[in-house]
């Protein structure tokens, strides 16, 4: 395994950042999420047969990895995912 860095699309705040945090961290382990660049960046520690996996679980958040080029259909998708993730996150943050 080596520390990797991916650019993710649809991620804008700490509600985001959370819900990536906490849905990824049973398969993948801890994840950092760089709020300050565009696109935003998420980086792990991942075995290069669990990047597909990555990627999967990402898009089904809501959240697909920059480099994938989706249609309208699955981009606007994505995005609506990523809003429910988000205020998912955002509760998330509150009960804490």
């Amino acid at each position: 395994m080596k520390k990797q860095t991916f650019k993710v699309q649809n991620v804008k705040c700490g509600g985001c950042a959370n819900t990536l945090m906490s849905k990824l961290v049973d398969e993948f382990g801890a994840i950092k999420v760089n709020l300050e660049v565009m696109p935003r960046e998420i980086t792990l520690e991942i075995d290069e047969k669990k990047i597909s996996k990555l990627r999967e679980a990402l898009k089904s958040l809501g959240y697909p990895m920059a480099d994938e080029h989706l249609g309208f259909i699955e981009n606007t998708t994505a995005q609506a995912k990523s809003f429910v993730s988000c205020a998912v996150g955002k509760f998330e943050l509150a009960k804490e």
